[in-house]
């Protein structure tokens, strides 16, 4: 007969097959870390142009001729270019986690993780993008962190738990900045970028440090 020692090791490794077939679990603390470094580093960028254009030596001009167009679209391309940044390191570490760990990348569960964070996006989209054709520059921030974050807690239930407190903590923010939207990137910075090297770290302390 088995003993108590071998029926625990046997249970144990029926719920993590359990759990890698019901769970994406090749999210990397490192992904969370350098999508982090990248927001606060887009946000830097975005406000040396946002000063820049304050204090009129920008060719303040032009900007005023074009209606701030010019500024808009460098704002747009910091924003671009600072997301694929992030999207790319952020699969790159992720896909480096999946090799190490044996486990598949796509699958049923890649696919429900994907429809489940892209809806609220998708939504939170289309929503930011009317709002810019009616000049709600304003509430851009917050809407940002209040849809993305919805986004994390609507698809944590198919990956690690931790997403959801992260999803919580950029909701918050983004409610909070409802309220402050004249500080709308400082709480884009925060939410984008500290939470999630702090959620980055907590991951990597927790299921890849050794």
């Amino acid at each position: 007969m088995n003993s108590p020692q071998q029926s625990l090791e046997d249970l144990q490794h029926i719920k993590k097959m359990m759990e890698r077939s019901s769970r994406f679990i090749s999210l990397s603390g490192l992904s969370g870390i350098a999508a982090g470094i990248c927001a606060l580093a887009g946000a830097w960028f975005a406000s040396q142009k946002i000063n820049c254009w304050v204090k009129g030596d920008c060719q303040l001009s032009h900007l005023i001729d074009s209606g701030g167009r010019q500024l808009m679209n460098e704002l747009f391309w910091i924003a671009t270019l600072t997301f694929v940044a992030a999207f790319t390191l952020a699969f790159l570490f992720t896909f480096l986690r999946s090799k190490k760990t044996g486990t598949p990348m796509w699958g049923t569960t890649t696919v429900r993780l994907l429809w489940n964070t892209a809806l609220p996006l998708m939504a939170g989209a289309i929503f930011l993008f009317r709002m810019l054709q009616l000049g709600q520059y304003d509430l851009i921030a917050p809407g940002c962190l209040i849809f993305y974050g919805l986004a994390l807690i609507n698809g944590s239930k198919y990956t690690l738990g931790e997403i959801r407190y992260l999803g919580y903590g950029i909701l918050l923010l983004g409610i909070v900045n409802l309220w402050f939207v004249g500080y709308g990137l400082h709480f884009w910075a925060m939410g984008f970028g500290v939470l999630h090297i702090i959620y980055g770290i907590v991951m990597w302390n927790k299921y890849e440090r050794k």
